[in-house]
């Protein structure tokens, strides 16, 4: 017997925790060397490990949902078994076979899921090769005993549970002040009309507060910074993380590096690439490394105003955009004018920015909307 360890690569970023997304193919499936055999999930994009080697997967270490660490050690494959793939007639039907409960018979994986759930292999009907209780099995027993419960189990996916934890591990560490302001969006929409009109093409609102924001950290370069415990380290290049929802659930923040050196038509060309290459599910790791400063534009969804969590690891403060909506303000002239108004708001780590530079961000962060 030859055998080839899979691993984690080693490579990861500062901050991001990793969890193990899922298994292409069942321990004793065969497979060919550089093909996808196991999917790695953080809260930032979805990776492939592809099998370092030609022969049979001989063990799974992990199962769906495990955090995994860069360089450990994720399975085993056989490089001298020659068995065969599985052909339709090798596979029982489900239920036809048991597998022996005894631990020495089912995988880590399925040992671990048995153990979190209390159940018995003896009891559930196993599909796997062989006859052997697959970790699919154990998930599918107990999504039928909650549905028999009148209840619906949905496991968590290796996003989620990657989201949850930086979402916990940022309130924990940094203590978050929000701040709000009102901006008035009249310019903003005028121009929109305006290139329209000219046949040119119409940027969305969204990058218009790309715009705002790095005008705004000229004013308040703290914004775009890290906090370390013997200094503030303020960066030179503004790294735009662009919050973008995903057609099937979770959220990423894809990376618009260097936005402080782009045009404005530049900037809104890079926005629309990167929206569109996200939610195809197409992102690199380099499009998710590297935000210094972030948007989250929950607007979009219809949300007036929120409050969202500063980013780890390490940035200093978000930027939240509220839904455009007709508002009766009071105008310069004293009369009641309805006017296009969205609610905007600066989330920072307190330990880096006061009120002052709060306010006087978002001062400048209003002004540039309203003298497009």
């Amino acid at each position: 017997m030859a055998i080839v360890e899979v691993r984690m690569p080693t490579e990861q970023s500062e901050g991001t925790e990793s969890f193990l997304g899922a298994w292409m193919i069942k321990a004793g499936d065969s497979i060919r060397e550089n093909e996808p055999l196991v999917e790695i999930s953080t809260d930032k994009v979805t990776l492939e490990i592809a099998s370092p080697a030609t022969g049979v997967l001989l063990e799974m270490l992990h199962i769906e949902g495990d955090k995994v660490e860069p360089g450990e050690l994720l399975g085993r494959i056989d490089t001298a078994s020659e068995e065969a793939p599985p052909t339709k007639a090798d596979i029982p039907k489900a239920g036809s076979a048991k597998v022996d409960a005894a631990p020495e018979g089912l995988t880590p994986a399925v040992r671990k899921l048995l153990k979190e759930h209390n159940l018995d292999a003896a009891a559930i009907p196993a599909s796997g090769r062989g006859g052997r209780l697959s970790h699919q099995d154990v998930l599918d027993f107990i999504a039928s005993r909650a549905k028999k419960s009148g209840s619906r189990l949905v496991p968590h996916t290796p996003m989620r549970r990657a989201i949850a934890a930086n979402m916990t591990r940022s309130v924990q560490t940094v203590p978050h002040v929000t701040a709000v302001f009102e901006a008035d969006m009249t310019r903003v929409l005028a121009d929109r009309d305006a290139r329209k009109s000219a046949g040119g093409e119409v940027p969305s609102i969204t990058a218009y507060l790309l715009r705002a924001m790095i005008q705004a950290a000229k004013a308040v370069p703290e914004v775009n910074s890290r906090w370390r415990d013997d200094a503030v380290e303020i960066f030179d290049e503004v790294n735009l993380g662009v919050g973008t929802a995903l057609p099937d659930g979770g959220l990423v923040a894809p990376v618009i590096h260097g936005a402080q050196a782009l045009s404005f038509d530049d900037l809104m060309v890079r926005l629309r690439d990167l929206t569109a290459r996200a939610r195809a599910g197409k992102l690199t790791r380099e499009d998710m490394e590297g935000g210094t400063f972030t948007i989250s534009n929950h607007g979009i969804g219809g949300s007036l105003l929120a409050s969202p969590i500063v980013l780890p690891p390490g940035q200093t403060a978000i930027v939240g955009a509220g839904k455009l909506q007709q508002r009766v303000i009071v105008a310069e002239t004293g009369q009641f004018e309805a006017r296009p108004m969205m609610y905007v708001t600066l989330t920072v780590d307190h330990r880096v920015l006061d009120g002052q530079q709060t306010n006087a961000f978002l001062t400048s962060f209003v002004s540039d909307l309203c003298s497009v």
